[in-house]
């Protein structure tokens, strides 16, 4: 009897094995089928779609009716009015940052003038001496400094002194 109650409780595990992998098997199979209608609608939408990109770029249109390419057309002219309208958006901030750059390399043009300027003047305050006499006055450039304090002799072939003042420029006669 021992016997037969172990071989009892043997088979009914089998059988509680049997009917748990045949119930799992059942929605496995379901899910098969779920899967293999949604595989091929997935196809059918990739396909579907794939021809109306071809369309859209020119190809495989001899199968589409007026009315279909007249949809086509506006559908085409809407994309492209909005691929122009980005392109031109794009160009325009394109323009407004150069336009930027632009200033910014004229304010840094004008300070680097200005140091400039400023390095000049004071290598010419160095080669002139502190207690030089020279009398800056307002508007005078370093050039005219210079040329008032150093004056350049005379390309004149006459033997005239030449009591001319001059601010920077040669004078150019027409003789």
């Amino acid at each position: 009897m021992l016997f037969d109650k172990s071989m009892k409780q043997v088979i009914d595990r089998y059988d509680s094995h049997s009917k748990n992998l045949q119930k799992s098997e059942a929605p496995s199979q379901l899910q098969s089928h779920i899967d293999d209608g949604t595989c091929a609608r997935l196809k059918q939408e990739l396909a579907e779609t794939s021809l109306k990109l071809r369309q859209m770029r020119g190809e495989e249109l001899q199968r589409l009716s007026v009315q279909q390419l007249q949809e086509l057309e506006k559908t085409l002219e809407s994309g492209l009015g909005s691929v122009l309208k980005t392109k031109s958006q794009k160009i325009l901030d394109e323009i407004s940052g150069l336009e930027r750059k632009r200033m910014e390399l004229i304010e840094e043009n004008s300070r680097l003038k200005e140091q400039l300027q400023v390095t000049r003047m004071a290598r010419m305050e160095t080669q002139l001496g502190v207690d030089s006499e020279i009398v800056y006055e307002e508007g005078q450039s370093s050039e005219s400094v210079t040329n008032t304090s150093y004056p350049r002799p005379s390309t004149d072939t006459d033997d005239c002194s030449d009591t001319s003042l001059r601010l920077g420029l040669p004078f150019f006669s027409s003789k």
